[in-house]
């Protein structure tokens, strides 16, 4: 399989996951939000089911309290008045009644004198509160009711109005205290007990339904689980949801158009400028570097460009990337080195004490035949090869073996050998002193925080140190501004390349700035 196809299959395998997880993303957002609001919904429907019925609990509460504080005398005309006014102005008592000790004396509501007299209560709370569940002792008229005392008063509690609310629209509710169904609607709805659930709300899909439980145990441990079937959730949210859908399915279209696209127009990048090279169409052009102390220009460094075809030039950014994911940087620096020799071996040959810059990538270092090649284009052209400077990222040194003994040839053979772009990579001093070197190029990000406040503002000084204490040469890339030439200058830093002095310059205009330099 060709290298060409492969990578087309990676992409597309990439776009193809890339487009399931935005769609899958989409949904899984706009599931979260429909759920969020059905939470807010069914939950809140349980929620405000607990609090009327913790509201009832501490009404009754209070005011079986309050009956304890009425002056009349027990069971007088008087005192029964006053417990049938508070029985009518609330529906859900069916009967309130005075006790004295263990006999409940007389009482109002459907339950009079001394009815309503169940066994031994089923729990009594620290709060003070003695309850009877609902059972057949405290049946009246059918109803089984939830039997409520506080001090010498009770009330008899109808548990279906706990959860007398408007209609439910298919949605059901229950009522538990202590772990005791006292309500539900419908009354005879089958619901799930509480413990078997966690709190909040849950996606029952085998039965196709919505659960929430609320608890709450201020006065008395009440549980409400509530419940709706998962087609009214559908019927709510399924515009939404299809909506999303498409909306996802549309991104992720786009997605694997813009990546393929984006894939196509990389390959066919690479095939252009594999033709470019054939063609001879990337050549160099030439940024001066100038000496501090003199402000005489040195010599430059050789960068590659691309001249498309209908004269549109192609940024480095774009083409070198490419050129180095695809194999191709070696031929990139040997189509840079054949047009410097081709515009400026009479000039280096006229300047015998100028040098240019080669740009070296890792995969030059790593080809046997690049150190080859360099020797015999030099002697082809009758130049030294004093007459290259090459530059090494720090990166290039990683593979170190193969690297130190290249730098080491190449430097008994005449070449100065610069390492370009330093403090950008994780070269420390001893890592460095490790090579044979001979030029350390300051990064242009220090060099624009001179004399700013940046946190790589004082990491300058610390690179130039480090190349004197190795008694290495240093050239400061884009220097702008003569307040940075001065900083530079005085800090012994020895030479300097970037806009203050010159734009990168074809080979027409680089021999005509040298021309006009020299003869100032």
């Amino acid at each position: 399989m060709q290298h060409r196809e492969r990578w087309m299959i990676g992409i597309s395998l990439a776009a193809l996951l890339g487009a399931a997880a935005l769609f899958a993303g989409v949904l899984w957002l706009l599931w979260h939000e429909s759920v969020s609001q059905e939470e807010q919904l069914i939950g809140g429907l349980a929620a405000e089911l607990g609090q009327r019925t913790e509201a009832i609990m501490v009404d009754t509460r209070d005011l079986l309290h309050d009956f304890d504080a009425i002056a009349d005398s027990r069971c007088s005309p008087e005192h029964l008045d006053q417990l049938q006014n508070a029985a009518v102005d609330r529906p859900y008592i069916r009967a309130i009644g005075y006790w004295q000790a263990e006999q409940r004396l007389c009482g109002v509501g459907f339950v009079h004198g001394q009815g309503l007299r169940p066994p031994q209560a089923d729990r009594i709370y620290d709060s003070g509160v003695i309850a009877w569940w609902p059972s057949t002792y405290t049946e009246i008229g059918g109803v089984q009711l939830f039997l409520m005392r506080f001090g010498d008063h009770d009330a008899a509690i109808d548990p279906r109005m706990l959860l007398d609310v408007e209609p439910l629209h298919g949605r059901r509710a229950g009522l538990w205290v202590e772990g005791l169904r006292l309500a539900a609607v419908p009354w005879d709805a089958e619901l799930p007990a509480p413990e078997t659930l966690t709190p909040g709300l849950q996606v029952d899909e085998r039965n196709q339904r919505l659960i929430s439980r609320f608890s709450h145990n201020a006065l008395l441990p009440i549980e409400v689980v509530a419940i709706e079937p998962l087609s009214r959730f559908w019927r709510r949210h399924l515009a939404t949801l299809a909506i999303g859908s498409g909306l996802g399915l549309l991104l992720a279209t786009l997605w694997m158009y813009g990546l393929l696209r984006y894939t196509r127009h990389r390959l066919s990048m690479r095939a252009q400028l594999q033709t470019a090279l054939r063609r001879g169409d990337v050549h160099a052009h030439y940024q001066p570097v100038v000496d501090l102390e003199t402000g005489r220009c040195v010599g430059a460094e050789a960068l590659a460009r691309w001249c498309h075809k209908g004269g549109e030039w192609v940024a480095p950014d774009e083409f070198i990337p490419i050129a180095e994911a695809h194999g191709l940087a070696h031929q990139v620096t040997l189509a840079v080195l054949d047009s410097v020799l081709r515009d400026l071996a009479p000039t280096l040959r006229k300047y015998p004490n100028m040098s240019i810059n080669l740009n070296l990538s890792p995969d030059d270092l790593c080809a046997p035949q690049f150190d080859q090649a360099l020797l015999d284009r030099l002697a082809k052209a009758s130049l030294p090869n004093s007459a290259l400077k090459l530059e090494i990222t720090e990166r290039a040194l990683v593979n170190t073996e193969s690297a130190r003994t290249l730098i080491q040839q190449f430097r008994r053979r005449g070449h100065q050998v610069a390492v370009d772009d330093f403090g950008t990579g994780y070269s420390s001093l001893s890592y460095l002193s490790s090579f044979e070197l001979d030029v350390l190029k300051i990064d242009k990000s220090f060099v624009d925080a001179i004399g700013t406040e940046s946190a790589t503002s004082h990491v300058i000084l610390h690179v130039i140190e480090m190349a004197k204490s190795l008694n290495l040469q240093t050239v400061a890339e884009g220097v702008h501004s003569d307040q940075q030439v001065e900083w530079l200058r005085q800090h012994g830093v020895n030479f300097g390349q970037g806009f203050h002095y010159s734009r990168a310059l074809d080979a027409e205009a680089f021999i005509a700035f040298l021309s006009q330099e020299r003869a100032r």
